[in-house]
């Protein structure tokens, strides 16, 4: 796993790369990492609003995972990792089973595909998550069977 500074929409490297980021399971869509993916490309989140709004005939749900391709050797994986939008009176929304479940079935389709995961601290911004907690499932579903990992941090 190698950290950066930078911007995980503009993923470095050479080959296929997904792009992988944690959605909430209410169907919404516009604050946190999702503004800089939807800035760069429409699909993903045009992608997810349609999983959502079929969900009652698809497999829309925590641990669930939507691939969106954004380009030739690009891909926006969108996992569903968070229950609600907001810490409240009952926790923060992130969910640790369902990312390790979406990062299981990322692992697999990184492998077929050959491609490199490029993320955020998944799961730690507005889903209220630890990176203490997410790492050892990001180490055990991709690093440890082979796939390369950026993560990215921001700048400033």
């Amino acid at each position: 796993m190698t950290y950066v500074r930078g911007d995980a929409p503009a993923p470095q490297g050479k080959g296929v790369k997904v792009i992988a980021h944690v959605c909430n399971g209410l169907g919404g869509w516009g604050k946190g990492f999702v503004v800089a993916v939807s800035r760069r490309w429409p699909e993903p989140e045009a992608a997810y609003r349609r999983w959502h709004r079929e969900r009652a005939r698809n497999d829309f749900g925590l641990g669930a995972i939507q691939w969106v391709r954004v380009g030739s050797y690009v891909w926006v994986a969108n996992l569903i990792g968070q229950r609600g939008m907001r810490t409240g009176s009952k926790g923060a929304p992130v969910r640790y089973e369902a990312i390790d479940a979406a990062l299981a079935a990322l692992g697999d389709r990184a492998l077929e595909l050959g491609a490199s995961v490029h993320m955020p601290r998944i799961g730690c911004g507005l889903a209220g998550g630890r990176w203490a907690r997410v790492e050892p499932l990001v180490t055990a579903r991709l690093v440890e069977r082979g796939v390369a990992v950026t993560v990215y941090d921001r700048d400033g």
